[in-house]
């Protein structure tokens, strides 16, 4: 399916860090258990296409509709926000900007850190999540291949990647930072979402704290993380409030509608780091007027910049220039696939005239060579097809008034030949 097959079009609808700010973005997150109903929803509805993304920076719905309010009201409806607030803060991407936005998130260039890469595996588990349930085409499977296939080489021929600078990482470096001897410190990670394993990583990566323990609300999933880093030690959630009462830092990346961290689960009077990495934020904000305990939130963790900052913006043309090339395969299969069908046309108009033409001959000639004239015919075919599919392919064709062209020639079927603009 294309989209110049259907009266739908490909939209993109969501809201980001840059209009949207943390309390927001919360309200309009759209928990694991919602985005599955959502994309059962729009299956239900006969969606010719259609994956979620929610993450603490955006939260976005790609897919095809005749009206993008269509996606609009599965957002609302499957988040807490409302759509007068959503319209305040939105971003509505249609067709071509809709798939140049993906492009763009997928190699880093829209995220809250220029060059985050974390986006790369939550772009990939939301469509594989779609995939299962089965909402997904194959015009997006291109696409979404394409932005892999960008992002990877984006991240190994360019720098816009390098260096540390994550929101798992800032997390790090802010505990590094700010904390007098943080190697000495204990530290309790709650949560392991794509966010809470690469912080436990960058953790035991970038410093040499040996007191890192890890709870998790699914158990066996903690389990599996430890055996592939036996540094850390792992709880049960029953061990939770025991274990904050020795603890220095906290970073939580539960990813829970709700708060995970209560005040009531901090002992009053006991001095503590908290990072809420969650989205929506998991731990009460009234913990942040207690003067013992500084509550950090993940807005306040992306301001932190280092040199590879300006390093990365260097790189920017670069990963566009990679952009442009992923897109124009991307532009030339759906051309390809706009085509096809004329050429296809055109040939069978072509073999008409062709057979007409040999069983005139045969009855006019004596000793007609009925198979010498289909072989010459039969590579003359071929011949002017090969010329109109190279007609096509060229940059300065119009392929829709080409087609439109021939089609009246020879006349062929009528064709929808709707703009992909």
């Amino acid at each position: 399916m294309s989209l110049n097959e259907s009266p739908q079009k490909l939209y993109n609808v969501g809201l980001n860090y840059k209009k949207a700010d943390i309390n927001v973005r919360g309200a309009f997150s759209i928990t694991k258990e919602n985005q599955v109903l959502l994309l059962k929803e729009a299956k239900e509805k006969g969606c010719e296409g259609l994956f979620v993304v929610s993450t603490c920076n955006r939260t976005e719905i790609t897919g095809f509709a005749e009206h993008p309010f269509e996606l609009i009201s599965l957002l609302v409806k499957y988040s807490k926000g409302k759509v007068e607030d959503f319209i305040n803060v939105s971003n509505v991407y249609k067709n071509k900007a809709a798939v140049n936005h993906l492009f763009n998130i997928g190699v880093g260039l829209e995220s809250q850190i220029l060059g985050d890469y974390e986006i790369v595996n939550q772009l990939k588990n939301s469509f594989n999540q779609a995939k299962k349930i089965g909402t997904t085409n194959s015009y997006l499977e291109r696409l979404i291949n394409l932005v892999l296939q960008a992002s990877k080489e984006v991240k190994n021929k360019t720098k816009l990647s390098s260096g540390t600078t994550s929101v798992s990482y800032a997390a790090v470096q802010y505990i590094m930072d700010t904390i007098p001897d943080y190697n000495n410190k204990k530290i309790l990670n709650f949560g392991l979402g794509d966010i809470g394993k690469n912080t436990c990583k960058n953790i035991l990566h970038y410093t040499k704290i040996n007191d890192l323990t890890l709870i998790n609300r699914t158990h066996h999933k903690a389990k599996n993380f430890k055996d592939k880093n036996p540094e850390i030690i792992i709880k049960n959630l029953s061990e939770l409030n025991n274990e904050l009462k020795n603890t220095d830092i906290l970073i939580v990346s539960t990813g829970a509608s709700y708060h995970t961290i209560s005040q009531q689960d901090i002992q009053d009077g006991k001095t503590m780091l908290i990072l809420d990495l969650s989205m929506p934020e998991n731990v009460d904000k009234l913990l942040k007027e207690r003067p013992e305990i500084t509550l950090v939130n993940v807005d306040e963790l992306s301001k932190i910049t280092d040199k590879t900052i300006e390093t990365r913006k260097k790189e920017i043309p670069l990963a566009q220039a990679i952009i442009e090339q992923h897109k124009k395969e991307f532009n030339d299969w759906i051309s390809y696939r706009k085509f096809v069908p004329a050429v296809n046309a055109l040939k069978e108009s072509l073999q008409m005239i062709q057979g007409h033409e040999i069983d005139f001959h045969r009855k006019k000639i004596n000793n007609f060579n009925e198979k010498q004239a289909e072989l010459i015919t039969s590579h003359m075919i071929q011949k002017i097809t090969t010329q109109f599919v190279k007609h096509l392919k060229d940059d300065k064709t119009s392929v829709d008034q080409s087609i439109e062209v021939i089609s009246k020639i020879f006349n062929l079927k009528e064709l929808n030949l709707t703009e992909n603009d």
